[in-house]
């Protein structure tokens, strides 16, 4: 009996700490571990910080995409950065009616790709301080460096700061950002 217990003692322990390895290398988001293990919309399901994009994706149906294989590179919104878009904005397109232009939102926040800081950062640099991205909803955000902050500007000019970057998933890799980024009109 006080090997099984020893062995079952055991197995959990290796179990914990296996879930700690493949999540310390990752940063804390909204208060949660962040495992490489899981995608995209797994982790950000943890996130206290983003419940309302994870709302947005699955009010779009987004989940299954970003789900998917990717690679994919998120520039994940948080919940405060929402919440300073002009007052009914996020209701509004929460609304059924109204899933293509949160698709495109949403979409605008999305690169089929797998770019780590340091890729974005490089690309600033050899472009000469500025870099265009295009994402999969056809948006152009130019990213460049202040600060060593790797910033983003949408086509409407709003800027979002990379507040926490290279979060590494199983399908791509997420950078918090502190502003929603708009397509125009």
């Amino acid at each position: 009996m006080k090997t099984v217990i020893k062995t079952l003692i055991a197995g959990c322990f290796a179990l914990s700490t296996a879930g700690i390895a493949l999540a310390q290398d990752n940063p804390m988001v909204g208060g949660a571990a962040m495992f490489t293990d899981k995608n995209i919309v797994e982790n950000a399901m943890n996130s206290a910080d983003h419940t309302t994009l994870v709302a947005a994706v699955q009010a779009a149906g987004l989940v299954e995409t970003l789900q998917g294989e990717g690679p994919f590179t998120v520039f994940a919104p948080t919940n405060a950065a929402f919440e300073a878009l002009p007052a009914g904005t996020v209701e509004t397109l929460l609304k059924p009616e109204n899933k293509e232009m949160l698709t495109k939102v949403l979409t605008c926040h999305v690169v089929g790709a797998n770019a780590m800081a340091a890729d974005v950062q490089k690309m600033v640099e050899d472009d000469g301080g500025k870099h265009v991205i295009e994402t999969l909803g056809g948006c152009m955000i130019t990213a460049e460096v202040k600060d060593g902050m790797v910033t983003l500007t949408d086509e409407t000019g709003g800027v979002a700061t990379v507040n926490i970057a290279d979060v590494v998933q199983s399908n791509g890799v997420i950078h918090v950002i502190d502003k929603v980024l708009l397509p125009k009109g």
